[in-house]
């Protein structure tokens, strides 16, 4: 069943959504309908994070998320860290760090860490060891041992703080 039309801000731009249907998860409308292909479908259950974006700047696993429930909210996805006014931007300090620190292996579960990165260091500039795995804890990469990733945070860190200064 089609739903009505509805707007969503995805990366600071409002869309509309004009041909969904009533069970569609935001992952794949952000993926298949909106073109944005970051977001990773892996699970479809909640427990990869390869598909986290930030919905209200919260957080999510966007395929447990139906489309239709984030009407009207605000969406930023892996393609809006270093989106600049439409255009493609350099690269934000999260996926900068990522790229130096050798954390991207298959690249499969690295759009979920960089969103999980980005809010956590959002919300925490200077995170400890612990902190930084319990919130990188509900992505799961299978190629890297979360080694370099955690090498990564501590790299973007490092710049926020020195961007800071």
């Amino acid at each position: 069943m089609r739903t009505d039309p509805y707007r969503l801000t995805v990366n600071g731009r409002p869309v509309e959504v004009v041909d969904g249907h009533a069970g569609e998860s935001l992952l794949f409308v952000l993926r298949e309908r909106l073109g944005l292909p970051g977001s990773k479908n892996a699970c479809e259950e909640g427990e990869c994070g390869s598909c986290s974006v930030l919905l209200d700047g919260d957080l999510v696993c966007s395929c447990l998320v139906l489309a239709a429930a984030a009407a009207d909210r605000h969406v930023v996805t892996v393609e809006g860290l270093s989106d600049a006014d439409g255009e493609v931007g350099p690269l934000a300090d999260v996926q900068r760090a990522f790229v130096e620190a050798g954390a991207v292996q298959c690249g499969f579960c690295t759009p979920g860490l960089l969103m999980a990165v980005d809010a956590l260091l959002c919300e925490e500039p200077d995170p400890d060891d612990l902190t930084v795995r319990e919130a990188i804890s509900g992505n799961l990469c299978r190629c890297t041992g979360y080694g370099r990733i955690l090498e990564a945070v501590d790299r973007a860190a490092a710049m926020r703080r020195e961007a800071r200064s």
